[in-house]
């Protein structure tokens, strides 16, 4: 049996298990913490070139994030050291910058989540580095859309289910793979909360869907089979045939008639083809 818990500021701050259902200044918190981190994506497409090392993009996110109040919630968080994961390539999430520079060709899924008064907004994005191929073009085409189609599935009475079930027929009739290993989760005074979002399954699965529910979603689509394997850092995920993967994450909160998007990018640049 779901339990949700109405009163979601007075609860206490771990993850039960039971999912929280937030008022409307839980989203007024989650807007400006969710704002922030895509101000701070934004940022990044003048930054991103080839040649720039990943640790350059975590100083950024760490200094743009001090400037304004708000700490990267992954710093330090269950040992991970950095301000922002940086995936490249087949790296399908949880990447850890370093001082190795980027390539021309490659591409890079930046995730930055900062902590702003008590709130979490969670966000990423894929960012091509210079020229890339066609196919690479492609799979972020493919991965944002997907995005778009689960959150496009999002309203009160549905299952969380349905989202899954957007992504994994679109991404699949595309004739690309969604990956099983994660998910998408509940966010806002608890950077990983209740309920857990599958991108892929059916209508009729998962927990329904009620206002004031919080949660991120977060697609990583592969251009090839859709397994995983976990690097001896602990973090770094790769795809088992390195075919190359993408990501996009939104965090979105449920209203009375479908979602608001908490990270929708201020500059309008949130997509395959940013400018």
């Amino acid at each position: 049996m779901v339990t949700y818990i109405d009163a979601a500021a007075s609860a206490p701050l771990k993850n039960t298990g039971q999912i929280r259902l937030y008022d409307a200044e839980a989203f007024e918190g989650m807007r400006k913490a969710s704002q922030l981190t895509a101000r701070c994506l934004d940022e990044l497409n003048a930054i991103v070139r080839p040649g720039l090392p990943t640790n350059e993009i975590d100083r950024f996110v760490f200094e743009f994030g001090a400037d304004h109040g708000a700490v990267p919630a992954t710093l330090n968080y269950r040992g991970f050291t950095k301000s922002t994961c940086t995936s490249i390539n087949h790296v399908v999430c949880h990447g850890i910058p370093d001082d190795k520079p980027l390539r021309e060709g490659d591409i890079v899924n930046i995730d930055v989540t900062y902590l702003l008064d008590g709130w979490h907004g969670d966000s990423s994005r894929m960012y091509p580095v210079g020229e890339i191929k066609r196919a690479a073009e492609r799979l972020l085409e493919v991965t944002h859309e997907s995005l778009m189609r689960g959150i496009a599935a999002v309203r009160p009475g549905a299952r969380t289910g349905a989202i899954g079930a957007a992504i994994q027929a679109y991404a699949e009739a595309e004739r690309c793979s969604v990956v099983r290993d994660f998910c998408g989760h509940g966010v806002g005074r608890i950077f990983h909360d209740a309920p857990n979002i599958l991108h892929y399954g059916s209508l009729s699965e998962g927990v329904e869907m009620r206002e004031g529910m919080i949660f991120t979603i977060e697609p990583m689509i592969n251009l090839g089979k859709p397994h995983v394997k976990v690097l001896s850092d602990g973090w770094t995920a790769v795809t088992r045939d390195r075919s190359l993967s993408a990501q996009y994450e939104h965090s979105i909160g449920v209203t009375k008639d479908g979602c608001e998007i908490f990270t929708a990018s201020p500059a309008g640049i949130f997509g395959p083809k940013p400018v």
